[in-house]
């Protein structure tokens, strides 16, 4: 199954496109449509090691992907990124998969992580075909960096909507 247009219109909504890279909000290097660069030594920080990292100019974005995308490149990243959250989400919610249930799931995934949505009460309530919870479940991933995001909080209702909408 295959992520549908209407799908990826909302991702990249949601996720905004960036063709030079930027901090995420949890301090993270990312471009094109959230696709992450930050090096693994980053991730494996803590929010407040990246902070005191920024704070002492340490930071630095990788050198290899300090330039501007071209169009053809951020989509061609998507893509590539799409196709590892397509077969993550098939393979940890297999059942009852509608295009919108799809839709919904990979861009939650593709926002928390293909780890994030296998720990996820989503996944859990989705594969015991209990869907109202799954929907409902959505509207708990709210918070990054310790705080609720105004952002998280639509995006979250967008995807609930999604996952709904029996498509």
């Amino acid at each position: 199954m295959k992520v549908s247009k209407q799908g990826r219109v909302a991702l990249a909504h949601h996720e905004g496109v960036r063709k030079k890279p930027y901090l995420d909000s949890i301090l993270l290097w990312t471009t094109g449509v959230g696709h992450l660069i930050a090096p693994l030594e980053h991730q494996k920080m803590t929010l407040d090691q990246r902070k005191a990292a920024k704070a002492a100019g340490q930071l630095a974005c990788p050198a290899e992907w300090n330039r501007v995308l071209t169009d053809d490149e951020v989509i061609s990243i998507l893509e590539a990124d799409l196709v590892r959250f397509e077969r993550g989400v098939a393979r940890l919610c297999p059942a009852s998969l509608t295009q919108g249930r799809f839709d919904a799931l990979t861009s939650f995934a593709f926002n928390a992580g293909l780890g994030g949505l296998q720990k996820s009460s989503i996944r859990q309530c989705h594969n015991r075909s209990d869907f109202d919870g799954a929907a409902n479940s959505f509207l708990k991933y709210r918070i990054a960096g310790g705080v609720v995001q105004k952002g998280l909080i639509v995006r979250r209702n967008d995807e609930r909507a999604m996952y709904l909408s029996g498509e």
